[in-house]
């Protein structure tokens, strides 16, 4: 039987899980307000409870093909400090779409925060899609903090694409992310951020390519509005003969702040690693053009932010 749902619970989780939209059933792990509200299994994934400290273990076997596990979590009570850690066990030859995101509705006075440290065993040939969506929404004027910690254990021939998408509402988030890559293993990481009013955002990123001809591409996308500041600190490092790209592109307004400081690492004669990074303002001929359909000057630049981030 179903968990019945309150109208804030459902309202972010349409914010979050939007892809389809969360439903109670396949493999689920619902996390409301510090505890698992409801889950399932399905023949090929288990969600398992964590018996020493907070959070799930789930077991992904070398039959799923195609399966999706989604595992939200929101927070609506103000002040609460949520902390959980996720470990998923993905076998060899795994097709698999994890669709994760943490939402926060405060509207109270008191910080509301939300830390989820995860950790993926990829096995060989493996191949995960994970996506994360974060969002803060809420009348109070307590913040709403976002801190996830990923880390990414990839053996030979995996393959892992990381969609990370923060949407808006979030005062503060500092990303910690690290990947160790076996042979032949490939990395797709898109991440999206938009910050605005005095908003904060550091994302650091650690990939080590350990394995021969493991490969890597890093795609940072970013909006920063109002007297928001950005942080954006990737690193490649390569141990091995491999291939990385780095490409990190920021949209300034206002009064923010944004710094981009991708590193690349050779510590092989065969490690090719590429960056690139920009950071500037709307162009004003893409303004002027829109403005000429009949868009205030506001609507064309959410147009472009929108363009720019999708």
């Amino acid at each position: 039987m179903a968990e019945l749902l309150d109208q804030i619970t459902e309202q972010v989780l349409r914010q979050i899980d939007s892809s389809a939209g969360f439903k109670q059933e396949g493999a689920f792990n619902l996390r409301q307000n510090g505890i698992s509200l409801c889950h399932g299994n399905t023949e090929h994934i288990k969600i398992k409870k964590k018996e020493d400290k907070q959070g799930i273990d789930v077991y992904i076997d070398g039959d799923t093909k195609g399966e999706e596990v989604h595992i939200p979590v929101v927070v609506s009570a103000s002040g609460m400090v949520d902390i959980v850690y996720n470990d998923f066990y993905i076998a060899d030859g795994a097709d698999v779409t994890i669709v994760a995101g943490c939402g926060i509705h405060n509207s109270g006075c008191n910080e509301s925060r939300h830390d989820g440290i995860h950790a993926f065993h990829v096995g060989k040939g493996a191949n995960v899609r994970y996506e994360e969506k974060h969002y803060g929404e809420g009348e109070g004027t307590g913040a709403r903090v976002l801190n996830p910690v990923t880390k990414i254990y990839m053996e030979d021939d995996a393959v892992f694409t990381l969609d990370t998408v923060q949407i808006k509402g979030v005062d503060s988030t500092v990303r910690e992310t690290e990947v160790t890559m076996g042979a032949g293993a490939k990395l797709y990481v898109v991440e999206k951020l938009m910050t605005h009013d005095s908003q904060t955002a550091e994302s650091n990123m650690a990939v080590y390519m350990q394995g021969e001809d493991s490969s890597a591409q890093i795609i940072s996308r970013s909006v920063a509005k109002g007297q928001s500041t950005q942080i954006f600190h990737p690193r490649a490092i390569g141990e091995a003969k491999c291939h990385a790209h780095i490409q990190c592109d920021s949209i300034i307004m206002d009064e923010a702040r944004v710094r981009s400081i991708p590193e690349i690492d050779a510590r092989h004669l065969d490690a090719a690693i590429i960056h690139e990074a920009a950071i500037g303002r709307i162009n004003n001929e893409q303004l002027i053009k829109l403005r000429t359909f009949g868009m205030t000057e506001e609507e064309a630049e959410n147009v472009i932010v929108e363009a720019f981030l999708n």
